[in-house]
């Protein structure tokens, strides 16, 4: 603290020391903690919120000047430049990101009064608005509603904006927004900045889509996985792909090396038995076959499964499907190329 702000702090009230030496207890009991703005809020609704906090966080109004203070002699003059208006200081232990989203999950909807500007734009939604016949259906015309009198009360025939963001509440759109029960705004906490480990977050920083960014990290560690299996790329989540690619590719290569292997037998005889059959069904004088090749038909185009394949990953990725189309292709391949070849060994 410099020599000026002791001084300053001497020439304080009794009262407001404590005040000051009360803030500064709060902010550094909190590993967060930042300003936030209460204009609007009613004192009852105020004190809901704060009770609402127990337990995550703890609110505390002041002066702003005595905010001030505390955050100077605190090392968190970086927010002083925040505290404007009607605010409070906030303190908790969770981080930035969930105290942003408790604060605006706290917030509730209110009315909007006469002179005040509105945050958003305001839309009188289609629909019925359950108002009898009368005079008030002008009033809804009269501000730019698309409303009428149909079915025995009145009807706003279309969503219509009455005022946008930034402009300011008349009387006459306060009346109709009360009388319809529309509530445009929200009333609640707003943070406006917060300091945690020494790096300050602004609202924008914390207002994330947490599902969205979910999926993007899911996606990318989705396409790392890919990229790993693709360059042969061991680690401990594609080791497993990577051995059941492998024994794939290798029981691809066995049969089409047609390699008297004993995992291969099975393969490599019902492949024998299918090229046999395909050439049987070809030759149109049966008396030139065997009897037991006599009427036999072509058969029917099988895909051979890797039983290395059902030892892969619980949950295949697009690496692992490349895998077995490539798998699939070889042995289109080797039917085509060694089909013959291997039949005229067998007929001598």
């Amino acid at each position: 603290m410099s020599a000026q702000a002791d001084r300053k702090t001497e020439n304080l009230p009794q009262w407001k020391q404590e005040e000051v030496d009360e803030l500064e207890e709060l902010i550094e009991s909190y590993e967060s903690v930042g300003v936030v703005g209460i204009a609007g809020i009613p004192s009852k609704q105020l004190q809901d919120m704060r009770r609402g906090l127990h337990g995550t966080a703890e609110l505390r109004v002041s002066r702003n000047t005595l905010q001030v203070r505390a955050l100077e002699s605190t090392g968190l003059g970086d927010l002083v430049s925040e505290v404007e208006g009607q605010v409070g200081l906030v303190g908790t232990n969770d981080n930035p990101f969930t105290l942003y989203k408790e604060l605006e999950a706290s917030k509730t909807p209110a009315p909007i009064n006469e002179g005040e500007v509105a945050p958003n734009d305001i839309v009188i939604p289609e629909g019925d608005t359950g108002v009898d016949p009368g005079p008030f259906v002008g009033e809804l015309q009269s501000i730019g509603a698309n409303a009428r009198i149909e079915d025995g009360s009145i009807q706003v025939m279309e969503d219509s904006t009455v005022l946008e963001a930034g402009e300011e509440v008349s009387t006459d759109l306060s009346n109709v927004l009360n009388e319809l029960g529309i509530e445009p705004k929200e009333v609640g906490l707003d943070l406006r900045s917060v300091v945690a480990e020494g790096v300050q977050f602004d609202p924008e920083d914390l207002d994330i889509d947490v599902e969205a960014y979910e999926s993007d990290v899911a996606t990318a560690a989705a396409r790392a996985r890919n990229l790993s299996v693709n360059a042969s790329y061991p680690t401990e989540a594609t080791a497993p792909t990577l051995v059941a690619k492998a024994t794939g590719e290798a029981k691809s290569l066995g049969l089409q090396a047609a390699i008297e292997d004993e995992d291969l037998m099975p393969d490599l005889v019902s492949k024998a038995d299918a090229q046999l059959r395909a050439l049987a069904a070809q030759i149109d004088d049966e008396d030139a076959l065997p009897e037991e090749l006599q009427g036999v038909e072509a058969p029917a185009a099988e895909t051979t499964s890797d039983e290395g394949e059902d030892e892969s990953t619980d949950e295949p990725d697009d690496a692992e499907s490349d895998a077995d189309a490539d798998a699939d292709e070889d042995d289109d391949d080797d039917d085509d190329a060694s089909g013959g070849e291997g039949l005229g060994a067998m007929f001598g």
